[in-house]
């Protein structure tokens, strides 16, 4: 029986799609048997699309609403599923393991010997499935840059997409996490850290309502989330979320960890894959030829020239910001960049854009 539940489970993690969809292969159920228990795996297999009530999930089961319902708040505890209140009534949403379950399981910043073995068991899914399946770029992009506004050229005409305090500050409630991308490797290997800030992750909105109850996050007020913002571009850490203009979490990403950064990384052309918007420009009359621009960039996107202006190469450049952030003459710009298409508004209309992109 354990067994049939998950190879079902298996089947469902497929269709739930995602950067790690489900896979039949052995590190897929050494991993899901350390997640699920038996019944859990059952349930979450179950469950429709959406949003729905204990009472919905139950009937799709034929067990008790009450009986499923202690199921699905322990796996909410587990952060297996999604769980929100709305209207009074308590909701249950699946999620494919990216983005989604196996970040959620190390937002915590916890290091028990369970974290060490998920990690571990995580770890060894995602490089069995890199290899047999490496990643290429999407037809349309799934994730995007969101620059560093502050050095945007004043006559350019700058989004509230666009901008990560407008994220700040109309969102709420807003919620800080551990960066799962870094943790994960410090559990698996504690010499692996960059030594880059940790508590950087945000969640907006549900999703933060979420992560504050099931405390995998803390909540935060505005002021200390502009600081910590701040805070992540001072460190050169590259704002990173999904590609629509409606996000509900900020990454704040290393290319050394982040899975959004390495995967784009290993793409021929990262800079298609994954541009901003924008793009830096030099002031040559202030640039000293410091070459702090150059260490800097997390895409590897600049490099020395004969004259004190790095030569760019815009198949790789990002538009991040983290150059000019970082220039002490503040010599670096940022102007917009032709040909980039504009993030879809909502989850919605990124469907439709991937679909038609497929087609």
């Amino acid at each position: 029986m354990p067994k049939e539940v998950y190879r079902k489970l298996c089947e469902t993690m497929a269709k739930r799609g995602g950067r790690y969809p489900g896979l039949d292969i052995p590190e897929f159920y050494n991993l899901v048997q350390e997640l699920f228990t038996p019944e859990e795996a059952q349930v979450s297999s179950a469950m429709p699309r959406g949003f729905n009530p204990a009472s919905v999930i139950a009937a799709e089961l034929g067990r008790s609403e009450e009986e499923v319902a202690k199921i699905l708040e322990t796996m909410a505890d587990k952060v297996l599923i999604t769980a929100g209140d709305m209207g009074g009534t308590l909701f249950y949403g699946t999620v494919p393991f990216v983005p989604g379950i196996f970040e959620f399981q190390f937002m915590r910043g916890t290091k028990t010997d369970r974290d060490r073995k998920l990690a571990r068991l995580i770890h060894a899914y995602k490089t069995a499935y890199d290899t047999l399946h490496p990643p290429t770029p999407a037809s349309f992009p799934v994730s995007r840059v969101i620059t560093i506004d502050r050095a945007v050229k004043a006559d350019n005409v700058v989004h509230t997409y666009d901008q990560v305090a407008h994220y700040i500050e109309t969102r709420d409630p807003i919620a800080v996490s551990t960066c799962f991308c870094r943790h994960e490797a410090k559990i698996i290997d504690e010499k692996d850290d960059c030594g880059m800030p940790d508590e950087v992750c945000m969640t907006f909105g549900m999703s933060a309502e979420f992560v504050i109850s099931r405390k995998i996050g803390r909540k935060l007020d505005k002021a200390e989330a502009l600081n910590i913002l701040k805070k992540a571009e001072d460190a050169g850490l590259v704002h990173a979320s999904i590609n629509r203009q409606d996000i509900d979490f900020l990454c704040n990403c290393c290319p050394c960890h982040s899975m959004i950064l390495k995967t784009t990384l290993a793409y021929p052309k990262p800079g298609l894959s994954l541009a901003s918007g924008f793009q830096p420009v030099w002031d040559s009359d202030l640039c000293t030829g410091c070459e702090i621009c150059v260490e800097r960039c997390p895409m590897d996107a600049l490099t020395t020239s004969v004259e004190n202006v790095p030569t760019i190469d815009m198949d790789r450049c990002i538009g991040c910001g983290v150059c000019a952030t970082g220039c002490p003459m503040e010599a670096i710009s940022l102007e917009q960049r032709q040909g980039v298409i504009i993030p879809p508004v909502n989850q919605q209309a990124l469907k439709e854009a991937l679909k038609a992109s497929n087609n």
